[in-house]
């Protein structure tokens, strides 16, 4: 399990997930800081994307350079998950993006599903999961599983805050995914709210507390 989850370590996201944390943060603020930490997310994501070579011309010369091999794929988990998108399409622009609704029953804390679409060829892309949260793993779990489905070959999962919990349900039904956190926090409470965390994603992106 430790090898599948990546927690990025950088000064500006620890940062920066203080300001997400502090309930004090107007929604403004948090929309900014969160596509902040998703710029930061998605140059780590993107490390292991495969680059083919291409020749163009320079303004002086013919030379070497490199693409990305393969289309790359954003699937937010609506709502919250939107608040990230936009921090990944600044460093990979040329992504296309799908969604998937999954929202949690706040009795059973199970995921019920109710909106899919997606671009094609996911068989061949890159496909990223966003979500700010993964908490008892349960929307992730299952957006993993539509994925793969539909033909998705190696997703992987980024979020802002993973709890453990979270973490050890989504790898032992995909044990062969990996997880890019900017933090991993302590614990879930009894309503599977992770502790410290920072609240509602979804509703303080979008300031509908």
């Amino acid at each position: 399990m430790k090898d599948n989850l990546i927690i990025v370590e950088h000064p500006l996201i620890k940062r920066d997930v203080t300001i997400l944390r502090d309930r004090n943060t107007e929604s403004e603020t948090f929309r900014a800081v969160l596509q902040r930490v998703s710029n930061l997310l998605a140059a780590e994501v993107s490390k292991n994307f495969s680059l083919s070579n291409i020749i163009i011309e320079t303004p002086l010369e013919v030379t070497e350079g490199s693409k990305l091999t393969n289309e790359v794929i954003l699937v937010p988990v609506l709502r919250a998950g939107l608040g990230m998108v936009n921090g990944f399409l600044q460093i990979i622009p040329e992504a296309k993006v799908g969604h998937i609704g999954l929202q949690r029953d706040e009795e059973t804390l199970q995921p019920i599903d109710y909106y899919y679409k997606i671009p094609k060829n996911l068989n061949s892309a890159e496909v990223v999961m966003l979500d700010p949260m993964l908490a008892t793993g349960g929307s992730a779990t299952e957006a993993i599983s539509y994925l793969k489905k539909h033909g998705a070959k190696n997703p992987v999962f980024a979020c802002i805050v993973a709890a453990p919990e979270g973490v050890k349900k989504l790898l032992s039904k995909h044990p062969d995914i990996k997880i890019f956190a900017a933090a991993l926090d302590r614990e879930l409470n009894s309503k599977g709210y992770i502790l410290p965390g920072l609240g509602d994603a979804g509703d303080r992106t979008f300031g509908t507390l």
